[in-house]
């Protein structure tokens, strides 16, 4: 059942009736969709526009079967935070302001040595640590020395180790999919992640009769994950709906 929930979205469901009768035809039974935010980051650049959560929630909060909306992001220790963290410090707030159910935890920095103090200069002990083994095991000698030269650079301005940021919620959110399951009464499964990692628990719930639909765009979904044969959205039909209003034709985005 679709509810607007505001003047804007009345205005898109009118304009893309189609849109929202495939979505009603998915949210057919109770529902909770779980959304890896820090997926969906990595999509925006292929997409070429910015998911706004306030208005993805406000569409979500116009079908009544959805259960809950579950946002999982990381979240870095006060310490570690720069102004674009503390920005994401605040963004966190608002994604609780808007009515989702959030699931933080700590980002871990992982540091990773560029020193070439301690190495050859044909070496390729470094250069493991950012290019997988089969694809380093095709570079030519001197391809190798060149990649050490830049790193070498680096460290005359200083430059020793650089860090890296880890925050991984597959493990959090497919045991959630699974105690929705089990205790919940969940019968549809709206997956916003293309990640291999979901496989398993996305073909439990296939097996046992559930509903699972991947959120995702184009190319953006693992073969593991496409092998289990679950419907994928492509989230690229409900732009208009849920994306920055700037980002928006003026004829939408002037829409009260």
């Amino acid at each position: 059942m679709f509810k607007v929930k505001t003047k804007r979205i009345e205005f898109l469901a009118q304009k893309y009736p189609a849109v929202i009768k495939e979505l009603n035809d998915i949210f057919d039974k109770k529902t909770n969709v779980y959304i890896d935010f820090a997926n969906v980051i990595s999509w925006q650049e292929r997409l070429g526009w910015h998911i706004s959560v306030k208005r993805l929630k406000q569409f979500f909060d116009s079908f009544k079967n959805i259960q809950k909306v579950k946002f999982y992001y990381g979240e870095l220790s006060h310490d570690k935070l720069s102004k674009h963290d503390k920005l994401s410090k605040n963004f966190l707030a608002d994604i609780s302001r808007c009515g989702y159910e959030l699931h933080k935890k700590k980002v871990k920095i992982i540091r990773i040595s560029v020193d070439t103090s301690s190495i050859s200069v044909d070496s390729p002990d470094l250069l493991k640590n950012f290019i997988r083994k089969p694809l380093l095991e095709r570079f030519d000698l001197k391809t190798i020395e060149y990649l050490n030269s830049k790193l070498k650079e680096l460290n005359k301005k200083g430059i020793r180790f650089l860090e890296d940021k880890k925050c991984n919620f597959d493990v959090e959110i497919g045991r959630d999919m699974l105690i929705d399951y089990e205790r919940n009464g969940i019968d549809n499964f709206i997956l916003w992640s293309g990640d291999s990692d979901f496989a398993d628990p996305v073909r439990q719930l296939l097996d046992d009769g559930k509903n699972v639909v991947i959120f995702a765009t184009a190319r953006k979904v693992s073969y593991e994950l496409s092998m289990t044969k679950a419907r994928v959205f492509d989230i690229q039909k409900i732009r208009e709906f849920a994306c920055w209003s700037k980002e928006l034709p003026p004829e939408i985005r002037n829409v009260c």
